[in-house]
């Protein structure tokens, strides 16, 4: 007997209302009984005394058996005076409360409705709030995370911003002032590589001396870089006509203006109209027959001469071209031709791909010295002339590195923003417009950095919200576990019970 008197009863909180229905400890219809007390208690706290302990357990959310029996111990001290001889209670407040207790008591209610709570409390109400609070943990989490990748992705749009501007040559604080700036110094970067190309008049006699040699090759060889060499950076109407320029009419770079009329453009209005003699270029058969064909003049050339047709009773015809004019005077350089040769894209291109043959042409030749030691490379070049022969491969190694630097001065990706830059004025505007996004991609994200900071400072105020509340339910449950083993203790002679699986 003993031994089963200590046997602990177990039961599992889930399964603890259908345990005490079972055991009829409780009735079915023990729900409609709480409706009614609970009307009765509601009715009751509208007249209470002022009491601290009874305001703090009126505050709860929920008021069940246990503590109506605190608010009758405590309505007992009171309400002392309204206690007549026959020990009842004269106070209506006291009556209602004491009729709260005894209605709870009716068939248990009381102990169904407290089980009722605890499974709540322990199924929905905890689960519930420890899935807000993870929540609001979890948000301040990603928030923290998201504004370190909005700050770093900030950093590295401004870091891309800055070094795109540091490979323009600017310091980003006006791009399009700065941008049209570095044009005006574009010139005589351009004036100084022309003059270095000076130096490089040996590497240019070695290249032509060496395709004579072995291709017979008797036509000039570069003759980009050959003028250049000797004449510098001039004109591309010098380069043209090899005659220097009277006066240079610059291109305004700031306007884009209308294209140029090619001279290949054909005018069809007026075909077969009548024209002034001095404008055209008549064609006249010798039986005086005009036909009345006009030509628009094509050049500043004038063209005379007969044509034989091989038949000698056909009678020759005669074409006379009269010189309408240019509209460029001699020794104007204007539009293109006003540019210099680094200038201008045509001759940029040439200048650019000569020196690049020049370098590949140097690269083979140490290629080719280094393995000379045969031979039959040694006859081969026993007739070569002495600017061949004499050169070793650490000085054609130092002529290439000064070709190499002429080409990396002129292909850097600065000089091509520049000669964008100077070919067209709309490109300013293209990069200006980049390097803004950029920036406005930035402060995009500072502001989303912002708003991460103010998520997690409510989910941190969410958090701060929660715990107490978590806190409090932990109590209550807790309360109500020790209330309800107590009691189910007593109905079974103090046999120690646990209820299984109460957590918060």
């Amino acid at each position: 007997m003993e031994n089963i008197q200590n046997l602990p009863i177990d039961i599992q909180t889930s399964k603890l209302l259908d345990w005490l229905l079972d055991r009829r400890h409780c009735n079915l219809k023990w729900q409609s009984t709480v409706k009614t007390i609970r009307e009765k208690i509601n009715a009751a706290i509208q007249d209470m005394p002022e009491n601290e302990e009874i305001k703090q357990l009126l505050s709860g959310s929920y008021i069940h058996y246990f503590h109506c029996l605190r608010i009758v111990e405590l309505l007992r001290g009171t309400e002392a005076s309204s206690k007549n001889i026959f020990g009842r209670y004269s106070s209506q407040r006291m009556k209602d409360w004491q009729e709260i207790v005894s209605l709870y008591e009716t068939d248990n209610v009381y102990l169904a409705e407290v089980a009722s709570l605890l499974c709540r409390n322990v199924s929905y109400e905890g689960p519930a709030l420890r899935k807000q609070l993870a929540k609001a943990k979890q948000l301040q989490q990603e928030m923290s995370r998201r504004e370190v990748e909005c700050q770093n992705s900030a950093t590295n749009l401004r870091e891309k911003y800055y070094a795109a501007c540091k490979q323009y040559g600017i310091t980003g604080e006006n791009v399009a002032r700065e941008l049209q700036a570095l044009v005006k110094d574009l010139p005589a970067v351009l004036e100084e590589i022309g003059k270095d190309t000076g130096e490089i008049e040996e590497q240019i006699q070695l290249y032509a001396a060496f395709t004579n040699f072995v291709c017979e090759w008797s036509e000039p060889v570069l003759p980009m870089l050959t003028f250049v060499q000797k004449r510098g950076n001039t004109t591309f109407y010098e380069w043209r006509t090899r005659n220097v320029p009277t006066v240079v009419e610059r291109p305004r770079v700031e306007e884009a203006g209308p294209e140029a009329e090619t001279e290949d453009t054909i005018d069809w209005g007026d075909f077969g109209k009548g024209t002034n003699a001095a404008d055209v270029s008549v064609i006249t058969v010798e039986d005086g027959v005009d036909w009345g064909i006009s030509l628009e003049p094509s050049c500043g050339e004038t063209n005379e001469g007969a044509i034989d047709w091989g038949d000698n009773e056909a009678a020759p015809l005669e074409i006379e071209v009269v010189d309408g004019g240019t509209d460029c005077p001699e020794g104007v350089a204007r539009g293109q031709d006003a540019l210099t040769l680094l200038e201008n894209s045509e001759s940029r291109s040439q200048y650019i791909d000569e020196l690049m043959e020049l370098e590949v042409f140097l690269m083979q030749r140490i290629s080719e010295m280094a393995e000379e030691g045969d031979v039959v490379s040694m006859s081969q070049f026993q007739l070569a002339p002495s600017v061949i022969q004499g050169q070793t491969q650490k000085h054609v190694q130092n002529m290439l590195s000064v070709v190499q630097d002429l080409i990396g001065r002129l292909t850097s990706l600065r000089m091509q923003h520049l000669f964008m830059i100077q070919a067209s004025p709309r490109y300013v505007e293209r990069v200006t417009e980049v390097l803004r996004q950029k920036l406005k991609q930035a402060d995009i994200l500072v502001l989303k950095s912002q708003s991460m900071v103010e998520r997690r400072q409510e989910a941190l105020e969410e958090q701060a919200r929660l715990e107490p509340r978590v806190d409090l339910l932990t109590g209550c449950t807790r309360e109500l576990q020790q209330l309800i083993e107590a009691d189910i203790s007593k109905r079974y002679h103090n046999r120690p019970v646990n209820l299984m699986g109460v957590n918060i």
